[in-house]
C-alpha cells in the first residue's frame, strides 16, 4: 500500500518538476464536434486557403468532403479548388516533395490527412495558439508544442505576431534557468483574440473529421448495436425464463 501510495506521489510531481524545468507549456483545450456542420464548413474554407499551399490531404477526395459537409459542387469549385477541375480528384498540391525539401531545409512538409489522430486535437490547438518571434530560426517563427518547428506561421495575417515573454526559474539542478512564461502580442492581425480562437477551433475541428470521416456514421452505428443487443438480451432473458419453468 505505501509503494502504491509513493507511486501516485511521484506521478502528481513530476508535471511539477517538468514545469520548473521549463516545460511550461501552456496547454488549450480543444472544442471539437464534428456534428456541427458550420463549423467544418468555415475549418475546410481556413484548410485549403491557408495549409494546402504546402500540406496535402490525400486521402480525402473533394466531393466526398462536400457529401459530408453539405457543400455542392458548384460551391466546391468556387471555394476550395484552387489546382483541380474534377471534384473526385484527392486533395492534393502541385509542390514535390523534391521542391518542397529544397523550400524548407531538407524536410518535406508531411501530408495532414490523419494529423488529428496521431497528435490529437489539443496538441494542434496548443500549435495553432502558441508561434511567437523568434528571429534564431530560419522561417523567422518558433512554437511552444513544436520546438524548433521549420515551417512559418501561416496563420499570422489572422493571429498576428507574438513574442515571448521569459522569466527566471530554478530546474532540477538548482540552477536559475530564463523560461518562456508567456506569450504576448505586439502586432496584431485580422482578427482579435475571440474571432482568432474561433478560426482555430474551426480548423482543428475539420482536421479531426478528415481523420476520420466516418466518425459520426461508426457512432451512430454504435447506437444501433447497443439497442439492439439490450433488446437481445430481453428476448434472451423471455427464453429463459420459458425453457427453465418447469424445472423451478
Amino acid at each position: 500500500m505505501n509503494m502504491r501510495l509513493m507511486l501516485c506521489v511521484i506521478l502528481y510531481a513530476l508535471p511539477l518538476a517538468l514545469f520548473a524545468a521549463g516545460g511550461n507549456l501552456h496547454s488549450y483545450r480543444a472544442d471539437v464536434d464534428v456534428s456541427d456542420t458550420k463549423s467544418l464548413q468555415q475549418g475546410a474554407r481556413t484548410f485549403v486557403n491557408y495549409c494546402m499551399g504546402c500540406h496535402s490531404a490525400k486521402f480525402m477526395r473533394y466531393n466526398r468532403m462536400g457529401a459530408d459537409l453539405g457543400l455542392s459542387d458548384e460551391i466546391l469549385k468556387a471555394n476550395f479548388m484552387f489546382g483541380t477541375d474534377k471534384t473526385s480528384d484527392l486533395m492534393t498540391i502541385a509542390m514535390s516533395d523534391e521542391d518542397a525539401k529544397q523550400m524548407f531545409g531538407g524536410v518535406a512538409p508531411p501530408d495532414l490527412s490523419v494529423t488529428a489522430r496521431y497528435r490529437g486535437a489539443d496538441w494542434l490547438t496548443t500549435y495553432f495558439m502558441t508561434f511567437y518571434l523568434d528571429p534564431a530560426r530560419p522561417m523567422g517563427v518558433n512554437n511552444l508544442a513544436f520546438k524548433d518547428v521549420g515551417m512559418p506561421h501561416a496563420l499570422m495575417e489572422l493571429q498576428g505576431a507574438q513574442r515571448a515573454v521569459y522569466k527566471t526559474a530554478t530546474d532540477t539542478n538548482g540552477k536559475a534557468v530564463n523560461v518562456i512564461d508567456h506569450l504576448e502580442l505586439v502586432a496584431p492581425g485580422t482578427q482579435n483574440q475571440k474571432e482568432y480562437e474561433q478560426t482555430v477551433r474551426d480548423l482543428v475541428n475539420f482536421m479531426v473529421y478528415l481523420g476520420e470521416p466516418v466518425r459520426l456514421k461508426r457512432q451512430q452505428i454504435g447506437i444501433y448495436v447497443i439497442t439492439f443487443l439490450f433488446f437481445l438480451l430481453g428476448v434472451v432473458y423471455l427464453m429463459k425464463r420459458e425453457y427453465w419453468k418447469d424445472i423451478h
